[in-house]
């Protein structure tokens, strides 16, 4: 099923198409289908840094391959939380780095949103305060 259907740009018709044979196959209705999901708390921040052409990511803006060490560290931090994910993404207009963060609570998405920022400032040139 993976093959049928683009997650990049979230083609509706294939991913309908998708849904329905899932819920089909497993006698499922839409409130079963429903309850499968929970969503996740999640905080985005942002950090000003000199320039965000520093930031470079790959995997949909969801690894950061540029500055060096800084995914590695951000996948530090996300070990440390329970059902944690993190990534961070240049702005486009702005010299800004954005940060999502997600965990198992919103203290933890929180918590894990302001230690990613930290790194983002320390590793990317942040300029001003310190978050």
């Amino acid at each position: 099923m993976v093959d049928l259907i683009n997650q990049t740009v979230g083609d509706a018709m294939s991913d309908m198409l998708v849904v329905e044979t899932i819920l089909y196959e497993r006698h499922w209705s839409l409130d079963d289908w429903r309850a499968t999901y929970t969503d996740l708390p999640n905080r985005q921040l942002k950090v000003t840094i000199k320039d965000r052409t520093v930031i470079q990511t790959t995997d949909d803006e969801r690894k950061a391959t540029a500055p060096e060490g800084l995914q590695e560290e951000i996948d530090k931090l996300v070990s440390g939380y329970k059902s944690a994910r993190s990534f961070v993404r240049p702005s486009g207009t702005e010299d800004v780095v954005r940060v999502y963060a997600e965990a198992d609570t919103r203290e933890a998405a929180d918590s894990l949103a302001l230690a990613v920022s930290q790194k983002v400032y320390d590793l990317a040139g942040g300029i001003g305060d310190r978050p």
